[in-house]
């Protein structure tokens, strides 16, 4: 890893003319950041694929189920570093990215036939753009309207999901493939997500606003509160999806609406608070 990024994400050795990322991913039972060195391929789209062969081991790697309890992950490659989500693809994507990835590096097709597990395929979504910081406001819009975008994803993604599970016949089958991870993921990223944003404001930013600005403090009071009752809703849905293909419809999209409302009316009233503030202080 260090000469990895001593040197661009070159390497020499074994591994020399390969090509590798530095995958940093939150452990699933420590809850600390582990980074590993991994092959990738791009897919059609540019997407990252990494596969969790561990070098054909008959267990995925710790990695892999640390991205299944924590989606959101950190891609170093070459001399670029972004945060991406982690999907792991199902059925027959699955099957055509893994042919796709042998073509490009026949050495997985050797890893695949000493094992009896079907190698996963995991696809690195790029978060969000990493834009240059132009100032405060303009940071807290960039996290809103990432919150508010990948809500709308989730919503119409459990649409989808629930909809194709009640087509299966008796309306109780398992859905079709690949909504069920990807939901999961995507549905988790943004809990996640939404969870560090509030937090980091409760540490950071609002004791140094209540110190600047008294006046707020009924404000953010008040912001503090909805934090609690959106965290509420999140460990709800984050408990419904441990076991998603069983998670009643009906349940799961009162809660998700309910947390629509929920975060839409705070990130509104958030911003009609905070705005005027932020933009009187200087970036850093």
């Amino acid at each position: 890893m260090e000469e990895f990024r001593a040197n661009s994400g070159r390497v020499g050795g074994p591994f020399e003319g390969g090509d590798l990322l530095l995958l940093t991913t939150t452990g699933a039972r420590t809850g600390l950041e582990q980074t590993s060195p991994l092959g990738y391929v791009r897919d059609e789209d540019g997407h990252l694929l990494v596969v969790a062969s561990a070098g054909g081991a008959p267990r995925a790697p710790a990695w892999y189920h640390n991205l299944l309890a924590h989606p959101m992950a950190r891609v170093e490659v070459g001399t670029e570093s972004f945060g991406a989500v982690a999907v792991p693809t199902e059925g027959a994507e699955r099957d055509r990215l893994f042919a796709h990835v042998v073509r490009q590096a026949p050495g997985y097709a050797d890893y695949q036939a000493r094992v009896s597990r079907v190698l996963p395929v995991v696809r690195l979504e790029r978060s969000f753009p990493d834009a240059p910081f132009t100032g405060l406001v303009d940071k807290l819009l960039e996290v809103h309207t990432w919150l508010r975008d990948q809500l709308r994803h989730v919503v119409a993604e459990a649409d989808a999901y629930f909809a194709a599970r009640t087509e299966r016949p008796g309306g109780t089958g398992a859905p079709p493939a690949p909504l069920g991870l990807q939901l999961r993921q995507h549905c988790l990223a943004f809990c996640e997500s939404m969870h560090t944003h509030h937090v980091s404001e409760d540490q950071g930013a609002f004791p140094v606003l209540a110190e600047k600005y008294p006046h707020l403090a009924p404000a953010l009071a008040r912001l503090r509160a909805e934090h609690r009752t959106v965290d509420r809703i999140r460990a709800e849905l984050e408990r419904l999806l441990a076991d998603l293909t069983t998670a009643e419809p009906d349940h799961f999209r009162a809660e998700l609406a309910r947390m629509t409302r929920e975060l839409e009316a705070h990130l509104d009233y958030e911003e009609e608070v905070l705005i005027p503030p932020l933009s009187e202080i200087p970036a850093p």
